[in-house]
C-alpha cells in the first residue's frame, strides 16, 4: 500500500516538472518570436529611414545640378552613387550587419555631398568675382566703342564657361591696336595705319580638375581678307590641321591667369574686320573680334 502511494507521488511530480518544463519552453518560445517581430519592425523601420534620407540627399543633388546651365560631372556622378544604393538596399535582406554596411555608406557620401557642395557654391562666387575683374580691367584697357563690343562677346563666353572641366578655358578674350612709343608706352588705337602691333589679352579660368605646370594654346588672328597675322604657321591634330598666329605658352598655377601676347603686321594693317581665336588643340575655345578704321 505504501509503495503504491509512493509510486502516485512519484508520477504527480513528475508530470508535475513536465508541465512546468512545457510551459516554460512555451514562455521562452513566445518571448523569442515576440523579440523576433520587434527587431524585424525596428530593421524595417531604420531600413525605412536611410532610405528616406537617400531619397532627401538626392533630391538635394537634383536641386543643385538644375541650377547649372552646365552639368558638373562630380555632382552627376554623385547622385549616380546615390541612386544606386537606393536601388540596393530596396532589395537587402534585413539584418543588423546589413544595415549597419549601409548606413556607412550613407555618411561616406553625406561627407561627400557636404564637400562638393561647398566646392560648388566657392567656384560660383569665384566666377562672380572673374566677371567683376574681367569688367574692370576691360574699361582701363579700351577705348568706349571697342568696350562696348567686347563686352558683348565677353558676357557671352562667360555664360559658357564649364566649371568641373578637366581642360583649360579662357575668358575675357580682346584685340585691338596699338601704337608702341618708343618708352614702350602703349596706346589703344582704332586707325589701321596708326597700329603698330595687335594686343590680344585674355585670361585662362581657374580650373581645379587641371594638373599645374607648363602650357600652351594657339592664338589665331585673321585679317579682314582672312589671312592668317603673324608666323602663320600649321600643326596638326589628328585629321585637322591648325594655322595659328603665335604659340601663347605659360605656367599654369591652379588659378586665374591674366595673358597679353603682340603680334606685329606682315605688312601694313588693312581697315576692317579682325577675328581673335584661341585653340586648346584644335578645340576653338573662345573667339573675339575687334574693327580697324
Amino acid at each position: 500500500m505504501e509503495n503504491s502511494n509512493s509510486k502516485g507521488i512519484g508520477l504527480k511530480i513528475a508530470l508535475g516538472i513536465l508541465l512546468a518544463l512545457f510551459l516554460g519552453t512555451a514562455f521562452y518560445t513566445s518571448k523569442l518570436y515576440n523579440e523576433k517581430k520587434e527587431n524585424e519592425a525596428t530593421l524595417t523601420s531604420e531600413k525605412n529611414q536611410v532610405m528616406a534620407d537617400l531619397s532627401s540627399m538626392a533630391k538635394q543633388y537634383d536641386i543643385v545640378i538644375g541650377e547649372n546651365e552646365v552639368a558638373n560631372q562630380n555632382l552627376v556622378e554623385a547622385r549616380g552613387r546615390i541612386q544606386g544604393l537606393m536601388d540596393s538596399l530596396k532589395i537587402s535582406q534585413n539584418s543588423v550587419n546589413s544595415l549597419w554596411r549601409y548606413k556607412k555608406k550613407f555618411m561616406a557620401l553625406q561627407e561627400e555631398m557636404d564637400v562638393l557642395l561647398t566646392e560648388n557654391d566657392k567656384l560660383k562666387i569665384e566666377n562672380q568675382l572673374l566677371a567683376t575683374s574681367l569688367d574692370s580691367t576691360n574699361m582701363q584697357l579700351e577705348e568706349r566703342a571697342v568696350f562696348t563690343d567686347s563686352l558683348l562677346v565677353q558676357n557671352t563666353q562667360l555664360s559658357e564657361v564649364v566649371e568641373n572641366a578637366s581642360v583649360l578655358q579662357t575668358v575675357g578674350l580682346n584685340g585691338y591696336g596699338v601704337i608702341e612709343r618708343s618708352s614702350g608706352k602703349l596706346i589703344p588705337t582704332e586707325r589701321a595705319k596708326r597700329s603698330d602691333k595687335i594686343r590680344v589679352c585674355y585670361t585662362v579660368a581657374k580650373n581645379a580638375l587641371v594638373g599645374a605646370g607648363d602650357k600652351e594654346l594657339y592664338v589665331q588672328i585673321l585679317d579682314p581678307v582672312n589671312n592668317v597675322l603673324g608666323a602663320n604657321e600649321q600643326i596638326q591634330f589628328e585629321q585637322t590641321i591648325l594655322n595659328y598666329s603665335l604659340v601663347s605658352k605659360f605656367n599654369y598655377e591652379n588659378k586665374n591667369l591674366d595673358i597679353c601676347e603682340f603680334v606685329a603686321p606682315n605688312d601694313d594693317f588693312t581697315a576692317g574686320r579682325y577675328v581673335v581665336n584661341v585653340f586648346n588643340e584644335n578645340e576653338l575655345i573662345s573667339t573675339s573680334e575687334f574693327t580697324l578704321r
